[in-house]
């Protein structure tokens, strides 16, 4: 099979930068582990990921007990686990060299990918527990000429259907990259082939991962082509309808929107899309790469443009997600540049929605980057309020033969914020099993969704299994701890809607119908066949009557409320008279 044109991401570059600032005032920096080969080596891309326990989860590219890369489970305190070692099957059947942390999902188990090995040497999606069993889901290339997708960099996303949803950066009926869906059970389907237009206009080389926003689809990134040939944005349906949203360098070099995005998206509490490029931009000193924001109708706003400073004391090459922190700000991280002199080094950053950018951390501050360097991946806040990262490259050990720049860490960094609640999963209906993160719960005395009191078990100090109470709304989960305090979550819940019978079953225009459901108070639109009706009113929580609007057509009635969309099962029939 033919390499994918883009398959090789750019190397980090080095710079000579200024020494500065180590970090802003208030921030707390530790250095948690160094990796030293046998315990890993290398962690890529891909934020940790916060386990039910409470500990942390990850990957390295490299190391390990057969030296081709690990899971490993790490405390706040540094202590590491490996859990899994790959290629320690014949012909590496299981992969081996994971780029990025695996997820978790709400059967508790943690599923991910590797981009190399496998039967088909093309990588493959795993499932693993807490406890370490690894089981291989399925192996890339397993269809002719490679029509299933290879070589995934990030890890699938669990999808608010249960199902895994994710990119491969090559194959495909294009060899250009895949957009991909897979059960727990294995049961896999490709949904799009990448450089399915002319000039390959609708992307290619999809690296990161996807996020499913509030609308139900999902959003990501292609590396490179599109119409300017430096990566593009994208939306899809759970069917595979594609929509190219932006294509970067659109109008020319110097491409000041930025240039090939390799990270995720996320979608921030104003419901526009927040991202990275690793390049372009229009800094006055290079194109370091850009922080974005772009809605969900394709209108990109380039926030900041990293190397804006002289030597790029700013930083550069940003190739993380972004996370939206509690405190409604973004954290993310570049991979080089900083203020910390010579060499790869790297930051932590904060930038808000407007686009102020604060350095927080430079990497390399410590004599022989024991700290640190070359932050690839992006951050996790955990649900005590800490941030905790890892660096590629940088720590305490090194070895010539492995890792002559070391082996790279995994850090904390403290801002001042303090702990929440995070829901797994972060949308459902009512009557659904909602599994609560977080720290100190034990002795919990109430769970409540969007203010609505919930049955709720305490299955441990980190962990609350809670179930979505009639009448809940969208909104904040909050606990109240055994002191009386309340912790609220991160992120709003969305309370999907259903909707269960409309009367009359036809009419003309301008018939009031009655439509029955749940969770329908937040109802914000009602649809006729895909036309929106002018005139609705809600209710109450079970009933929405809506008029049907001119130019609607025969087709199923669909509601809209702030936590999704629901769809008769039905049609109704829109007559002439």
């Amino acid at each position: 099979m033919k390499r994918s044109r883009f398959f090789t991401i750019l190397c980090v570059v080095l710079v000579f930068c200024v020494v500065g600032v180590i970090c802003a005032p208030a921030q707390t920096f530790n250095s948690l582990l160094s990796f030293d080969e046998a315990n890993g080596n290398g962690p890529r891309y891909g934020a940790l990921v916060q386990g039910a326990n409470g500990n942390f989860y990850g990957t390295t590219e490299y190391g390990g007990a057969n030296l081709n890369g690990e899971v490993f489970e790490i405390t706040a305190s540094g202590m590491l686990t490996t859990l899994h070692s790959f290629c320690g099957e014949a012909n590496c059947a299981g992969g081996l060299q994971p780029y990025a942390a695996p997820v978790l999902a709400t059967n508790g188990n943690f599923y991910g990918t590797t981009w190399n090995g496998g039967a088909n040497a093309q990588g493959v999606v795993y499932e693993i527990t807490p406890a370490g069993k690894y089981s291989v889901l399925y192996t890339f290339c397993s269809r002719t000429n490679c029509a299933d997708g290879g070589q995934p960099y990030a890890a699938p996303i669990q999808a608010s259907n249960g199902n895994l949803y994710g990119t491969a950066s090559s194959g495909g009926a294009n060899n250009q990259g895949v957009v991909y869906e897979i059960t727990s059970a294995g049961k896999y389907t490709p949904l799009y082939s990448f450089c399915s237009l002319t000039n390959c206009a609708d992307g290619a080389a999809p690296l990161a991962g996807l996020v499913q926003a509030a609308n139900g689809d999902f959003y990501g990134t292609t590396w490179s082509d599109g119409a300017g040939a430096a990566g593009t944005v994208f939306e899809i349906t759970s069917t595979g309808k594609l929509t190219t949203l932006h294509s970067f360098c659109d109008e020319g070099v110097p491409c000041t929107d930025g240039a090939n995005p390799s990270a995720a998206l996320v979608q921030a509490a104003n419901g526009n899309f927040y991202g990275t490029t690793q390049n372009g931009g229009d800094g006055e000193y290079g194109a370091g790469g850009t922080v974005f924001e772009i809605t969900a109708a394709g209108k990109l706003t380039t926030l900041y443009t990293f190397c804006s400073l002289p030597d790029c004391a700013d930083g550069y090459f940003p190739s993380g997600a972004l996370v939206q922190a509690t405190s409604g700000d973004f954290y993310g991280t570049t991979g080089d540049g900083g203020a910390a002199g010579e060499g790869p080094n790297g930051t932590v950053f904060e930038i808000t929605a407007k686009g102020k950018l604060t350095t927080l951390y430079n990497f390399c501050s410590q004599a022989g980057c024991t700290d640190g360097a070359v932050p690839l991946a992006g951050l996790l806040q955990a649900t005590n309020g800490t941030f905790y990262g890892v660096t590629n490259q940088g720590g305490t050990y090194s070895n010539a033969e492995y890792c002559s720049n070391a082996c790279g860490t995994v850090f904390s960094l403290s801002a001042g914020l303090g702990p929440f609640v995070k829901t797994l999963p972060t949308s459902g209906k009512v009557g659904a099993t909602v599994i609560i993160l977080g720290n100190d719960l034990t002795g919990a005395s109430a769970v409540r969704f969007g203010g609505t009191a919930a049955t709720f078990t305490v299955e441990s100090s980190t962990e609350i299994k809670a179930t979505v109470p009639s009448g809940a709304t969208t909104g904040t989960v909050d606990v109240t701890t055994s002191s009386g305090s309340a912790l609220a979550s991160n992120l709003s819940f969305r309370v999907m809607p259903q909707l269960t019978s409309f009367t009359p079953p036809g009419g003309p225009v301008g018939t009031v119908v009655t439509i029955t459901g749940v969770s329908l108070t937040q109802t914000t639109e009602v649809a006729f066949g895909g036309v929106k009706a002018t005139s609705l009113t809600v209710d109450s929580n079970t009933q929405v009557t809506a008029t049907v609007p001119t130019g609607a057509k025969t087709g199923k009635i669909t509601i809209t409320t702030k936590g999704g969309t629901a769809s008769s099962a039905t049609s109704f029939t829109v007559s002439t008279s």
